[in-house]
């Protein structure tokens, strides 16, 4: 039976698995396409799937077109109309100066939260060593960090040689071939692009322009290693021809091979490196616009709303919270809200906002929890008395259209009430939002903390190799599929980030506290090489085992847990992040930690 199985298993392996559907691919003909493809009604009305997968459509000779959607277009365009908006300066991003010192600045020193394609933990860490100052090395630094260059093994080769340049202008870097040194001169010898696999399977493999565009599109199918395989055979043939020794060519093909995990065309990489400056030039320029346009656009990027906060106030700007008499709360209600506030003027109280606008009792609840009514006077418990008063629990639901409520008085039957603290305005922020305009839980942890337990700011102004305590919540938790069993944690307190390398037998010690715990205290050495810092960790432990005050203790144990992204630790899939391990490990050997 096991026999039988096994045999029946070999005999599916390869077949597809299920239906799926291009979110954004298209074919297009000369002909009907029900004329030359099977076809099968898509679930929006008018629409049809093509039942070949793109690897069929190619063979087929079919135009096929992948229509990329990308958000940072739209909060490009967004940012241009606010800042028309709310400085009458009209922008045209096409004719910025593309050489601003300040700007590439910014990029070298790693502040890039919230820019496009070079936010992540990977690319901050290279940036401080790669030091890009142009739009050539911007492509570069768009380009390196993606599974083709990563499993290639071309991540840290290119990092050393543009240190060992920027150390001496007169360094030439070459390649793993001399046959190669002029083709990839401009990628200081190492493969990165898409178009440079091809050019080197024609210059040393010595394929011909079919042969080449043959090799280009096994790149691009679904089971493209083993597609590319087919061509070993007559690369290494080639290249002997030409000099190169069968073993050594064996290894760059199999550099080549990496990028049937994905790479990018130069073309590709540069038209991300103009949208990636771009994004950082008008951060620069107009932060409180792209800030605004930068949330306005969520969910996008690397990190979630509430780190961006984080980072807007670190610029510099003053984040207001939610309030009644003011522009942009965005949803249905608020238009009518704005409308009728236009209309008839500022709201004076909770009864005039409840009378105008005929608001649930659950919405207006909701914007007195989150402090948005703070100008009629009241503290947030006595507005939710008064609206007890006003609008009666008993009454919510049972009709569609609620009788506005009599200009009654409320006075008589008001009560003082404390005021909520900060701790609590900040949960029931957190709880509403998923942020606080106001307040950082650390900020507010940071008097129960022992004094030895540093902030970001203070461990990123500490030596290398000195032993510290950094403490934080926990924004992304990754474990790269290739970082050999390394994770990655970014902690944020009220004062930054600091990255956080947990070694994999601490991990396997730790993994539940790790993988689970919001806030954690990590003790570990400070690495700092080339202007990266790392923060090694040795022991990990709940901030809440940290104090033994019983209050401090409650506050940390009721503290918001807030939403992370990119945060899958174990998924074998996860390439992004590689470059991180990569870096981390290229330590000297003194402080060799594996």
């Amino acid at each position: 039976m096991w026999a039988h199985l096994m045999d029946l298993a070999e005999q599916i392996d390869g077949f597809p698995r299920h239906v799926g559907q291009h979110v954004g691919g298209m074919i297009i003909s000369s002909r009907p396409v029900v004329e030359l493809v099977p076809v099968q009604p898509a679930s929006m009305d008018g629409r049809y799937i093509c039942q070949w997968d793109k690897d069929g459509c190619d063979d087929a000779r079919f135009i096929k077109i992948d229509f990329l959607a990308l958000g940072m277009l739209s909060l490009v365009e967004e940012c241009l109309e606010l800042i028309w908006q709310c400085r009458a300066e009209k922008l045209d991003v096409s004719t910025i100066a593309y050489d601003d010192t300040a700007v590439y600045d910014a990029i070298c020193q790693g502040d890039t939260v919230g820019l496009f394609q070079i936010e992540s933990r990977a690319q901050i860490q290279m940036l401080t060593r790669t030091q890009p100052r142009n739009l050539d090395d911007l492509a570069v630094q768009v380009a390196i960090v993606r599974p083709g260059p990563i499993v290639g093994g071309a991540v840290n080769p290119y990092v050393r040689r543009r240190e060992l340049l920027r150390e001496n202008p007169q360094y030439i870097p070459r390649a793993d071939h001399p046959l190669l040194d002029d083709l990839l001169k401009d990628t200081l010898g190492i493969v990165l692009y898409q178009d440079q696999v091809l050019e080197v399977a024609i210059e040393m493999g010595g394929f011909s322009p079919g042969q080449a565009d043959q090799f280009r599109r096994s790149m691009s199918r679904k089971r493209s290693r083993e597609a590319m395989e087919r061509f070993r055979v007559d690369f290494i043939q080639g290249a002997e021809k030409k000099g190169v020794k069968a073993r050594q060519a064996g290894d760059i093909f199999d550099k080549l091979c990496a990028f049937s995990e994905f790479g990018f065309p130069k073309s590709h990489a540069y038209a991300f490196a103009v949208l990636a400056y771009q994004s950082a030039w008008l951060r620069h320029y107009y932060a409180a616009e792209y800030y605004a346009a930068l949330l306005n656009n969520q969910p996008m990027g690397f990190y979630a709303p509430h780190v961006l906060i984080g980072d807007a106030r670190r610029h510099g700007l003053q984040v207001l919270r939610v309030a009644i008499n003011v522009r942009g709360i965005g949803t249905d209600l608020a238009k009518a809200i704005v409308a009728e506030r236009e209309a008839n003027g500022p709201y004076r109280s909770l009864p005039d906002l409840l009378r105008r606008t005929c608001m649930p009792r659950n919405a207006a609840e909701h914007l007195i929890s989150v402090g948005a009514l703070a100008e009629f006077g009241l503290g947030r418990r006595e507005l939710l008395w008064q609206i007890g008063l006003l609008v009666p629990s008993t009454t919510v639901g049972r009709t569609r259209h609620r009788q506005q409520s009599l200009a009654f008085p409320t006075d008589q039957d008001m009560v003082r009430l404390n005021d909520m603290t900060d701790w609590e305005r900040m949960v029931a922020d957190y709880g509403l939002l998923g942020l606080s305009p106001s307040y950082h839980p650390l900020a507010l942890l940071r008097r129960d903390l022992p004094a030895d337990v540093l902030n970001a700011e203070q461990v990123r102004a500490s030596r290398d190799g000195v032993r510290v305590r950094a403490a934080g919540m926990v924004v992304c938790r990754q474990r790269p599929g290739t970082a050999k069993g390394f994770v990655f944690l970014l902690l944020e307190d009220e004062t930054g980030l600091v990255n956080v390398v947990v070694r994999p037998d601490l991990y396997e010690a730790q993994r539940s506290t790790i993988r689970g715990e919001p806030y954690l205290c990590i003790e570990g050495t400070v690495q700092l090489h080339s202007g990266t810092l790392n923060l090694l960790a040795v022991k990990v432990t709940p901030l809440g085992q940290v104090t033994s005050d019983t209050e401090a203790l409650t506050r940390v144990t009721a503290a918001p847990r807030v939403p992370e992204r990119n945060s899958v630790p174990g998924n074998p899939h996860d390439k992004r992040e590689a470059a991180s391990a990569e870096l981390a490990l290229a330590t000297p050997a003194s402080r060799d930690f594996h």
